[in-house]
């Protein structure tokens, strides 16, 4: 439970009573991050039930995520938008990253992944949110295993910095997929049965007059190949998040020297934003 506290205590605003930090509460933190992810993007996605513009929505939901996580992860992002487009070398790179003012690198970044955010949630629902949500936790556990060292010396990157094996976080993202598969199917049973209720009458021959042979083969190929992309978007989206998480946090590393608390941050809004274009794009 000690791990659980200090996830829930790191990466949300909701209070907890954290009495022990290690190295190794820190490393079972981590890897229970996407599990945090899962209950902040469930609880995010209900203001996608507000009536009004589906773009509404996205920017109240967006909103409220922003809220739940106190702005971190987007106050992550924008530092280091702001460290690496300096162009300086890492001690200089660092000290601009561990300012509080926000430059014109940090302000451009946290205005066009806003924007690109609320468009792809606007456009790929509730489901797409929470599958964001989790891809965006599940980079901090890559980030913190083994083998990821720490920019500087202190702070939370310093924390967290190499306190995941390399099999945990191999466990932790097989299960993600795992359950990114069963949200797929789940979406393509929904899917089916309102297609079946809508479909012509000779893609329902159970319905339908004419016998079997009646059945527009064109039409079916492409309602099998619709099917076919539903069930593979959650995982396939959630792979593509993590792995432009992973090209940061390599140049992250090449540049820094290592993670850092906004390092972290801007994985998580990185994947985020990643999961859920390619989730908009192919549903």
């Amino acid at each position: 439970m000690h791990g659980v506290r200090l996830a829930v205590g790191t990466l949300s605003v909701w209070p907890v009573r954290v009495e022990r930090v290690d190295r190794r509460v820190a490393g079972q933190a981590m890897a229970l991050a996407p599990v945090v992810g899962l209950v902040l993007g469930a609880v995010a996605a209900l203001a996608l039930l507000v009536p009004g513009p589906p773009l509404l929505g996205a920017a109240l939901a967006l909103g409220l995520l922003a809220v739940l996580t106190r702005g971190l992860h987007l106050d992550g992002l924008a530092d280091l938008a702001d460290g690496l487009g300096s162009g300086k070398p890492a001690p200089q790179a660092l000290d601009i990253m561990k300012k509080s003012d926000i430059g014109p690198f940090g302000v451009l970044t946290l205005v066009f992944t806003l924007l690109i955010q609320a468009a792809a949630v606007s456009e790929a629902g509730p489901a797409a949110l929470v599958t964001a949500c989790v891809t965006g936790r599940l980079a901090l556990v890559w980030a913190c295993r083994h083998g990821v060292p720490a920019a500087r010396e202190e702070g939370l990157g310093a924390m967290v910095a190499g306190t995941v094996r390399t099999h945990t976080a191999w466990l932790v993202t097989l299960t993600a997929l795992l359950a990114a598969l069963g949200l797929g199917l789940g979406l393509t049973t929904w899917s089916g049965a309102f297609t079946a209720l809508n479909a012509p009458e000779a893609l329902r021959p159970f319905e339908a007059p004419n016998p079997p042979e009646a059945l527009n083969l064109s039409e079916a190929l492409n309602l099998s190949e619709t099917v076919s992309w539903v069930v593979l978007t959650p995982s396939v989206s959630l792979l593509a998040g993590l792995g432009a998480a992973l090209l940061l946090l390599r140049h992250a590393r090449r540049r820094l020297g290592g993670i850092t608390g906004d390092v972290l941050g801007a994985l998580v809004e990185t994947a985020t934003a990643t999961t859920l274009v390619l989730w908009a794009v192919l549903g």
